[in-house]
């Protein structure tokens, strides 16, 4: 492959200051759990490790993707990184340790998922249109889709798996221009049949089934909502609305992942805090961090502990890159760990 293009990384550098502007507000409310104003709960979470420093040669780290792998090993990605450094890490979060398990000099890595159908780790190139696969382990990297759908190239940002092993991806086309051509994209687990399931979206970022796997939610980044897709079983869409419309104020829509109660839990950009809805739209709890926690601005993406409750939380900004944990309100499954 070749090295990170001047226009590519220039393209990376947009989304990174699209991803970390804003300012993190953080409450000073007593740890614990407490109502907050709008009237949902709030749950303080609690620093496991620092993972990243911000990188010299891009001006910042962000973490993304957090998946539990059968083994328990937690893998996540610094969409950030650069050549030589990690940009895929497996941690022990018992032994609060992390060791790099992939590294190149040209992936924008968004996100990570590992397949139901081959067992192999997929991440999200969003820079370079691409989504490869790693082993379990990593190494024997593969490109698994390149190319255009429907006469366009993909910014792949979040993958969502059904139980077949197909691919839905959050394709976050528009956005370094501010336009709505966005799209979410199905691909067949061996990398064929790209079709589109909706488009003209609003930069859509997360992506995630809901518990039954009857339907897929995912949101809109420059629009802070979020949506709800029915499928037919067989690929295709029979409906689709907007569901949530999040109130974030400064802070924008980021990645989903769903508990096994059918919870939303919705990232933010540009708070470092998570948002938790019902299945209805209600909106459950705040997940916040402790007051002390300076320099960290967005909370990402979330991994739920498959069968338990305890929660993992990547968080980024300019203190560097972090892993927070907290009491999920449900146990973990597979649309809660990862994408």
């Amino acid at each position: 492959m070749q090295r990170l293009s001047a226009r590519s990384f220039s393209a990376l550098a947009t989304i990174g200051m699209l991803f970390l502007t804003g300012c993190g507000t953080q409450s000073g409310a007593p740890r614990g759990e407490a109502a907050s104003d709008s009237g949902d709960k709030t749950i303080r979470a609690q620093k496991v490790m620092q993972l990243t420093q911000v990188h010299g040669e891009t001006g910042m780290t962000l973490l993304e993707g957090p998946v539990f792998a059968e083994d328990g090993g937690l893998f996540v990605v610094d969409v950030t990184a650069p050549e030589g450094k990690p940009k895929v890490m497996r941690v022990d979060v018992e032994r609060k340790t992390s060791r790099a398990v992939h590294t190149d000099g040209t992936g924008a890595y968004t996100s990570a998922q590992f397949s139901p159908y081959d067992g192999r780790l997929y991440l999200s190139d969003f820079a370079h249109g691409e989504v490869v696969s790693l082993a379990p382990g990593g190494g024997d990297v593969r490109t698994f889709f390149s190319g255009e759908v429907d006469g366009a190239r993909m910014n792949p940002d979040d993958i969502a798996f059904d139980r077949e092993g197909n691919l839905y991806i959050s394709d976050s086309r528009g956005l370094s221009e501010g336009k709505a051509h966005g799209r979410v994209v199905r691909i067949g687990r061996e990398g064929g049949g790209a079709t589109v399931l909706a488009g003209d979206l609003a930069a859509p970022n997360g992506i995630s089934f809901d518990a039954d796997y009857r339907g897929l939610w995912f949101s809109e980044l420059t629009e802070n909502r979020i949506s709800y897709l029915r499928l037919d079983g067989q690929g295709g869409v029979t409906s689709r609305h907007t569901a949530i419309r999040v109130d974030g104020g400064l802070a924008q829509t980021d990645s989903i992942a769903v508990d096994a109660d059918g919870n939303l839990y919705q990232g933010l950009h540009g708070r470092a805090a998570m948002a938790v809805y019902g299945r209805h739209g209600e909106r459950l709890a705040t997940v916040e961090l402790p007051s002390r926690a300076g320099g960290l601005e967005s909370a990402t993406n979330v991994a739920i502990t498959p069968g338990g409750t305890k929660a993992y939380m990547t968080v980024s900004g300019p203190a560097g890159g972090y892993l927070y944990s907290f009491d999920a309100l449900a146990e973990g499954t597979r649309q809660s760990n990862g994408g």
